[in-house]
């Protein structure tokens, strides 16, 4: 069902961002795309973002019983939800529990090892840029938030580790590493934008020991595993039985 909603206000390589009639609050559209390597590689997925909509939304439910501030108000269909309009920070913040991906490739550290405790870094959101890694001098330099903001960041992003965490390991979910991004909304209030989803966070089924086979998010995508969609399906189906 797609909803009434006003004019576009953002486009996204994975949603569409929409107006409503109240100027603090914005509708989600998860859109079928995939992309990776900063969209060099792309394809379309049917009842993909039907998936990480539905994903993201339970998840955002729980973080919310949880008293974790997001923009999150409620699905309003499959592929659509309700949230708080935010203005972005510009950075990505990436919590890593196992080491793989690029941690792996641009350090001697061997995937698979655990990493305690669990690894923070901030990444300036910038496509153009390819999104760099910030370190503490470049990240003072842009002056892109206050030290207070940065604490508050910090504490709110190793947080939702935690219950995500507790959360994939009651269902034999291994969260590996994730992405969050930030907002402030209207009263100035910091909270966890965008999504949670097999798009942003590496997830392992810790029912298959194969090292291909328990991959359930985008990376059966980035590495040409196929089978993107059940993967995501077998996430959620695994949320909905809890």
């Amino acid at each position: 069902m797609k909803p009434d909603h006003g004019p576009l206000i953002y486009e996204g390589k994975a949603k569409r961002i929409f107006s409503t009639a109240n100027p603090d609050q914005v509708l989600v559209h998860f859109k079928n795309d995939a992309t990776a390597f900063n969209a060099q590689k792309h394809q379309e997925f049917d009842g993909k973002g039907a998936l990480n909509c539905q994903i993201s939304s339970a998840i955002f439910e729980m973080l919310k019983a949880e008293g974790v501030p997001t923009h999150y108000l409620g699905l309003i269909s499959e592929d659509w939800l309700l949230a708080q309009k935010v203005d972005v920070i510009p950075l990505e913040v990436v919590i890593r529990n196992v080491a793989t991906g690029s941690l792996c490739r641009e350090t001697p550290i061997n995937e698979g090892i655990e990493l305690s405790p669990p690894l923070l870094d901030l990444y300036y959101k910038d496509d153009q840029l390819g999104d760099p890694l910030l370190t503490e001098a470049r990240l003072k330099l842009l002056q892109l938030i206050t030290s207070d903001q940065r604490k508050g960041i910090e504490s709110l992003a190793r947080r939702v580790n935690e219950l995500l965490t507790s959360f994939f390991l009651n269902i034999d979910l291994l969260l590996v590493d994730f992405k969050l991004e930030l907002g402030v909304n209207c009263e100035g209030q910091l909270l966890i934008a965008d999504e949670i989803s097999p798009d942003t966070c590496r997830i392992w089924d810790k029912r298959n020991l194969d090292s291909e086979a328990r991959i359930l998010d985008k990376d059966r995508f980035r590495k040409g595993l196929g089978g993107l969609t059940e993967g995501y399906g077998q996430i959620l189906k695994r949320i909905q039985g809890v």
